[in-house]
Formats: C-alpha cells, structure tokens, sequence
C-alpha cells in the first residue's frame, strides 16, 4: 500500500471516528420524548365522581427524573400565553413506571366532583406536560393532548 493511500485512509478513520463520537455524544444530550400520549375526561354522575386521566411514554437516555402535567380550558388566558417551563414545574407530577429501555409510561389521574365539574368551563381543554430527564435536559409539550368537558 502506498503512503498517500496509507494516510488517506488513516485520515478517513479518523473523521469517521470524530464524527460518531460526536453522534454518541449528541444522543446522549437528546431532551425526553413523548409518545402515546392521551387523556381521557369522564364526567361525574349522580353520586358518583368523575376522573381525568394522562398517560404518555417518556424516553429519555440517562433517564426520566419527573413528568408534570397540567390541564387547561382551550379558551382560558393560557390559549394566548402557553405556561412555561418555569410554570410548569410546579404542576402535579405523574406517577411513572419502567416500560423499556430508557422508557416509561407516566399516568395522572384526578377525581373530578360534581361541584368541579359544575364550575369547570365546557368545551375543548389541552393537556401541557413538562418532561424532565435525570440530566436536567427537559420537553415542555403545551398541547400533549386534548379532551372535551361536555
């Protein structure tokens, strides 16, 4: 093998390599994504309470530290001004569970009474969510999902 092939290949090893480090090095830094996300809204009836249920699967490579879920009225102030990462943060958590590699499903579920029910504005709401992964890194998603109060 000649020198000038020599050092053309050892070159190209070298910039393949460089360049699937960076690869490794930038998946690793990746913010957590959502999948699968729904919610669910069933209304109380007579004596009995309702419910609100999310549940999304998060994936995060060093991990999900936290899911944070808040549920909004499509025609409130939050339509115009989305909440925030900051916000969000004090949000109710989901509880999460292994699901596979670097995954888990988070579920929150609240009950909802005839007298929040009464006073809770009708027509479409959104669902924002906060993912926050075990390095800090984070997804703010301001509509994860959507459901109707009737």
């Amino acid at each position: 093998m000649s020198r000038r092939v020599a050092l053309s290949l050892a070159a190209g090893v070298v910039l393949l390599g460089g360049a699937g480090a960076f690869a490794i090095a930038h998946a690793e830094n990746q913010p957590p994504a959502l999948a699968h996300s729904t919610a669910r809204y069933t209304a109380p009836t007579g004596h009995r309470d309702g419910s609100f249920t999310f549940t999304t699967e998060v994936t995060a490579s060093s991990g999900v530290k936290s899911l944070k879920v808040l549920a909004w009225p499509a025609n409130s102030s939050l339509a115009k001004k989305a909440p925030t990462a900051k916000e969000m943060a004090a949000a109710e958590p989901a509880t999460c569970k292994p699901a596979g590699k670097d995954t888990v499903r988070c579920v929150y579920t609240t009950e909802v009474t005839g007298a929040d029910a009464a006073s809770s504005p009708r027509g479409p709401w959104r669902v924002a969510v906060l993912a926050t992964a075990e390095d800090g890194t984070t997804t703010l998603d301001t509509k994860a999902a959507g459901f109707t109060v009737g």
